[in-house]
C-alpha cells in the first residue's frame, strides 16, 4: 500500500474523530457512499480531488494540510518552480501538481494537471463529477474532451473552458497522448 495514501487517510480518520463526525455525516458531506467513504479513509484507494476537497471543507482546514500535516504558512507571494509542486495523485490517472501549496488563506486553488491517454475511456461515457465554485481549465499541450451535463467540447493547445464546477462535468485526453492543463478552482475553501 502507498505510504502516502496511507498517511492521508490516517489524518483524515483523525480529524473526522477529533470533530466527532461519523463515517455516515462525512460521506454524506464528500458525496460519496458510505463503503466508498470507508475504502478511501482507510487507505484501500487513491482519493480524487473532489473526495479531498469535500473533506478539507468540512474539517476546516486547507486541502494542503490533509497531504501533508502541515498547515500552508507564506503570505503575500509564493513561487513555485519549473517541474515543482504538490503532487496530489498517486495512481495513473489524473495526476494534479498543486501550484501554491504554501500559500496561506488561498481565495483559489491552482494545478498543473496532466491527463493521461486511456484508449479504455475512449469506448465509455466520460466520468462526471462535481465540486463545489468555478472552475477555470487553460490547455497547455494534447487534446481534450470536456463534457458539460449534456454538452461536449473538444480543446486543444491554447483553448481555456470556464464553468460552473458544482454541476456535473468531466475530462478525458484524446488522439493517443496526455493533455495537460492548468486548472484554477475558484470559491472552493481552499485554505
Amino acid at each position: 500500500m502507498n505510504t502516502q495514501i496511507t498517511e492521508i487517510a490516517e489524518r483524515i480518520r483523525g480529524l473526522r474523530q477529533s470533530l466527532e463526525l461519523t463515517v455516515e455525516e462525512l460521506a454524506a458531506n464528500a458525496q460519496v457512499s458510505v463503503e466508498e467513504y470507508t475504502r478511501y479513509e482507510n487507505g484501500e484507494a487513491d482519493f480524487p480531488y473532489s473526495f479531498l476537497h469535500h473533506c478539507a471543507e468540512s474539517f476546516g482546514v486547507d486541502v494542503v494540510e490533509l497531504l501533508t500535516g502541515e498547515s500552508p504558512h507564506l503570505h503575500g507571494y509564493s513561487v513555485v518552480r519549473n517541474g515543482k509542486g504538490l503532487r496530489m495523485s498517486r495512481t495513473d490517472s489524473f495526476q494534479y501538481f498543486h501550484r501554491a501549496p504554501l500559500f496561506r488563506d488561498k481565495l483559489a486553488e491552482p494545478f498543473r494537471v496532466v491527463a493521461p491517454f486511456s484508449e479504455e475511456e475512449q469506448k465509455k461515457p466520460v466520468e462526471l463529477n462535481t465540486h463545489e465554485g468555478q472552475e477555470f481549465n487553460y490547455i497547455l499541450s494534447g487534446k481534450m474532451r470536456f463534457v458539460f451535463e449534456n454538452h461536449e467540447e473538444i480543446l486543444e493547445a491554447g483553448d481555456s473552458v470556464y464553468y460552473d464546477s458544482g454541476r456535473k462535468h468531466g475530462m478525458i485526453a484524446l488522439d493517443g497522448k496526455p493533455c495537460e492543463f492548468i486548472a484554477v478552482v475558484l470559491g472552493a475553501r481552499g485554505g
